[in-house]
């Protein structure tokens, strides 16, 4: 395995544009559940199908309900950026021009100080009223009982990409850009499962695709380097040699 580190390494230190492709993966090592695997949150035992209650219908017909699976599953108020993160920024801060493009919606690359971030999914970090549009914080509506509502008295609805609506368009179109225009994609911690998102990477020409993830997908065959492997583990070995650099 420290073959393939030091195969990461040099191909992180040789590249002029990286692109981290980032999922659920990425955010358990923080300590928040995925939502697909045996414990993950689509296999909880609910009134509804989890899908359903992160849907955009099930939000407007049963805001209540939705509010109390949202509260109880998807805050991360209470985690930290991990080491995948920490070493992001420290490429970051080192010079290398560094993209990341996540699925994951809890805020921890911008919490990181990661800059050119594109959160295809949303975030829970930002919030807004569905009648007037002023904008709420997180911990305003995780901690707010019941159905948080604005001061004008509508309803607060966080930027999360729910079922049935579409990825924000200006973010997307700038993660797509960020990923035709590198030379090293990475992807870390997703199985490449979920649509459209899964698709971007077909958007990528450069010359090396790096797959990081526990279990196989079935994007193997197309990286040049494949790491099946806990992510902390990689990921910390990754950040003692580079963290070495003057």
């Amino acid at each position: 395995m420290d073959d393939k580190v030091n195969k990461l390494y040099e191909m992180i230190k040789l590249s002029r544009r990286t692109v981290f492709f980032t999922g659920a993966g990425v955010s358990t090592l923080s300590g928040l559940k995925d939502f697909r695997s045996s414990n993950g949150l689509y296999n909880k035992k609910e009134k509804y199908p989890p899908e359903d209650i992160l849907s955009h219908d099930f939000f407007f017909n049963n805001t209540e309900y939705f509010y109390k699976f949202y509260k109880e599953n998807l805050s991360s108020l209470k985690y930290s950026p991990n080491i995948i993160h920490k070493t992001i920024k420290f490429l970051q801060d080192k010079g290398k021009h560094i993209s990341v493009v996540t699925q994951n919606i809890d805020g921890f690359d911008k919490e990181a100080g990661t800059k050119n971030v594109y959160e295809i999914h949303g975030t829970i970090m930002v919030n807004h009223c569905i009648s007037c549009g002023k904008k709420y914080n997180a911990e305003y509506v995780f901690n707010h009982e019941g159905v948080p509502k604005c001061t004008c008295g509508g309803v607060i609805k966080p930027d999360v990409v729910l079922y049935g609506e579409a990825l924000p368009e200006d973010t997307v179109m700038s993660a797509i850009y960020e990923i035709e225009n590198a030379d090293l994609l990475i992807i870390a911690g997703t199985s490449l499962s979920v649509y459209p998102a899964a698709s971007f990477i077909n958007y990528f020409r450069g010359f090396n695709i790096v797959l990081i993830n526990r279990d196989n997908t079935d994007y193997n065959s197309r990286c040049n380097l494949v790491i099946n492997d806990d992510l902390g583990n990689i990921f910390n070995k990754l950040y003692d040699k580079i963290k070495t650099w003057n």
